[in-house]
């Protein structure tokens, strides 16, 4: 077994690996990536990129649907399937061919295939070729599906998003377990596909939403053109004759229920890549998910030499996130004892659904939480809003939040159309702590969809004049 001895071992080579290992090399130091699996991000090979091109396809299948209402008429509609899941792999596979390179780019000497784990705080053991001794590390192992054993007796008929972009063709009926960003943008795109679809939600949320009025809008609206039966229990999952599985549930009230599909989709999140590569002995401190406790700004466990960023630390798990994660983790982990806060940007989350989904800065489950002040809303329905209706899009909520006193913008939540532009502009003026006032001086242009976002900083801004003296009066008042 051979022996290697270098400044920064980098245990992965996804988004977060990646810009960690750049960092720390540009701090003069000799970095490692370590990679079990193959090279290639998440978001290339199995999740941002290929799963936009499934929702592409869809949307194409629903504007040939929808042209009718314009007074235009399409001939039939033929789904071709096989050719479908075609284009998502081979442009799906040129995504990851961009990264692969610019892994190959990298020396030899700087890469490792193998699996490692640590055997002490400052010891790595890959496979069982290779002693990497380090005096830094960071832990950017990212993340795999969420397995739940309910469903392990559906064999091959149960899959995950890792496996569904590996499809030969378009199946014929599909069951969703949960209704977070993942199984509700990759449900819904098989549903406009053709595919016959129903989503098995635990409780009632939908994607990332905390506000109970954009979840009620939501609710409504997704209901409407999808199969969503909320507060299930999985009871179990048996093979069907003829194939596929039947899916055995119980509702709210108890009633069983029991369903046939060719496929289910495991979609109830991700779990963090910790639990295999020897944590316990680094002597971190974890939490009760088994993740080392780690500081946000400096991505630093405790005041150790170790850091963390990317989905394994199941802060934001998004592309962006782990890129700004690694960069800070690898700068300090290069610089270390010398560490600094880094960069973190505001809160930007989008599901590319129909209409879409956008939260932004502090959400509202958090600007509720104990201890936190009042705070004010503003709000705007797109169901009657000008380019909304022109596009038949109207439908959604966008519901804003600003602090009393400063008039400063915190956060907003929003389902509609859109959202992923809106999300950005709103992202910009959280970052720039611009006031509400500030961003009601900013350009708006007719007609646009943004005017709705006008619309709700208007309501907004009437809210923190209106309790402006009261606020000065009394002081900080109890959360919403």
């Amino acid at each position: 077994m051979r022996t290697l001895d270098v400044d920064v071992a980098i245990l992965g080579t996804g988004t977060a690996g990646l810009s960690a290992y750049r960092a720390a090399v540009a701090q003069g130091k000799r970095a490692l990536l370590i990679e079990r699996g193959h090279y290639g991000t998440t978001c290339a090979r199995v999740g941002c990129m290929p799963s936009k091109l499934l929702i592409a396809a869809a949307e194409a299948a629903h504007m040939l649907e929808r042209a009718a209402a314009f007074g235009v008429h399409a001939g039939d509609k033929r789904i071709d399937g096989k050719a479908v899941m075609a284009r998502v792999q081979a442009e799906r596979d040129r995504f990851v061919g961009f990264v692969i390179d610019s892994v190959d780019a990298i020396a030899d000497s700087d890469k490792l295939q193998g699996h490692a784990r640590f055997t002490g705080p400052r010891t790595l053991q890959v496979d069982d070729h290779t002693l990497v001794n380090a005096s830094r590390f960071v832990i950017a192992t990212g993340s795999t599906p969420t397995r739940l054993p309910v469903l392990e007796a559906g064999g091959g008929a149960i899959i995950s998003s890792d496996d569904i972009f590996e499809l030969p063709d378009l199946p014929a009926s599909m069951a969703v377990i949960g209704t977070g960003v993942i199984g509700l943008e990759l449900g819904q795109a098989m549903a406009r596909l053709g595919v016959r679809v129903s989503f098995f939600a635990r409780g009632g949320s939908i994607a990332q939403i905390s506000d109970p009025q954009v979840l009620h809008n939501a609710t409504r609206v997704f209901g409407a053109q999808l199969d969503i039966r909320f507060q299930q229990r999985i009871v179990k999952v048996e093979p069907a004759a003829g194939g596929g599985v039947v899916l055995h549930t119980e509702d709210a009230s108890g009633a069983a229920h029991a369903d046939q599909f060719e496929i289910v989709l495991a979609a109830a999140g991700r779990t963090p890549n910790v639990g295999d590569i020897g944590i316990e002995h680094t002597g971190l401190d974890l939490d009760r998910n088994g993740i080392p406790l780690f500081d946000r700004c400096t991505m630093q466990c405790g005041g150790s030499h170790i850091f963390i960023a990317g989905d394994a630390d199941d802060e934001r798990p998004l592309l962006a996130e782990a890129a700004d994660q690694g960069r800070i983790a690898g700068d300090n982990a290069g610089r270390f004892p010398d560490v600094r806060p880094g960069l973190r940007r505001t809160a930007l989350a989008v599901a590319f659904t129909e209409p879409q989904i956008a939260t932004v800065g502090e959400s509202y489950r958090a600007l509720c939480a104990a201890g936190k002040p009042k705070f004010a809303l503003g709000m705007v329905s797109f169901e009657n809003q000008g380019r909304s209706r022109v596009m038949l899009q109207n439908h959604g909520l966008l519901r804003v939040y600003g602090e009393y006193g400063t008039g400063r913008f915190l956060g907003a939540e929003m389902v509609g159309p859109r959202a992923e532009h809106i999300g950005h502009l709103l992202a910009w003026a959280c970052q720039a702590r611009m006031t509400v006032e500030q961003m009601l001086e900013m350009p708006f242009y007719h007609p646009v969809v943004e005017e709705g976002l006008r619309t709700a900083l208007r309501h907004l801004h009437e809210e923190l004049v209106r309790d402006a003296s009261d606020i000065a009066v009394a002081g900080d008042a109890p959360g919403v």
